[in-house]
Order: structure tokens, then C-alpha cells, then sequence
């Protein structure tokens, strides 16, 4: 089993900084890709960005250039560093872990991110 805890959401203007982090405990080993993924209410929940084991990224088209995805191997942790925010990135966040060996998802909490004047 894998548990993870997403943290670093808020209240940011709109050209503002957030990075969110999703701290991974439990078995560590298992996990293959992490994926951040946002949802607003009505609507589906939509991928972000992933990052690889080997640390290959992937991101949605509307956040290249302004997001960036990176992971911690030592301290188990995933990063989403969000710059230029814009009121559209206004969602609850959530991280994915896939387990490479069943290939199921863990999934966290969400945090709230709130891009606002």
C-alpha cells in the first residue's frame, strides 16, 4: 500500500506562485509514475503534468512553460511548482501514484489551489 499526502495549496493573485508537494509513505518501491491531476466542480478530473521513475515529464498543454514537475527520490516526494497562475488554475489538485507491479493508482487527498484578486 501506498499513502499520499498532497500539501502547499492556497490563496495566490493571479501571476503568483504555489509549489505543491505529495509526500509518498508506505511501499515506496512500488511506485512507477506520479501524476498531479486538478479538478474544478462539474468537471472531470484532468491530468497536469507526470514524471517518470526515470524522471521523464509530460504535461498538459495549458500549463507548459509555467509549470514544472519534479521528484525527490531521497525524501519521497513529488513537486509541482506553479508559476504565471491565472484564475483558470483555480481547482482542487490531487496526486496520482501508479503501482508498477499491479498497476493500480493510489490517489491522495487534494489540495485546494485558489488563483484570485
Amino acid at each position: 500500500q501506498v499513502q499520499l499526502v498532497e500539501s502547499g495549496g492556497g490563496l495566490v493573485q493571479p501571476g503568483g506562485s504555489l509549489r505543491l508537494s505529495c509526500a509518498a509513505a508506505g511501499s515506496i518501491f512500488r511506485i512507477d509514475t506520479v501524476g498531479w491531476y486538478r479538478q474544478t466542480p462539474g468537471k472531470q478530473r484532468e491530468l497536469v503534468a507526470t514524471i517518470t521513475r526515470g524522471g521523464s515529464t509530460n504535461y498538459q498543454d495549458s500549463v507548459k512553460g509555467r509549470f514544472t514537475i519534479s521528484r525527490d527520490n531521497v525524501k519521497n516526494t513529488v513537486y509541482l511548482q506553479m508559476n504565471s497562475l491565472k484564475p483558470e488554475d483555480t481547482a482542487v489538485y490531487y496526486c496520482k501514484a501508479v503501482d508498477r507491479y499491479s498497476g493500480l493508482d493510489y490517489w491522495g487527498q487534494g489540495t485546494q489551489v485558489t488563483v484570485s484578486s
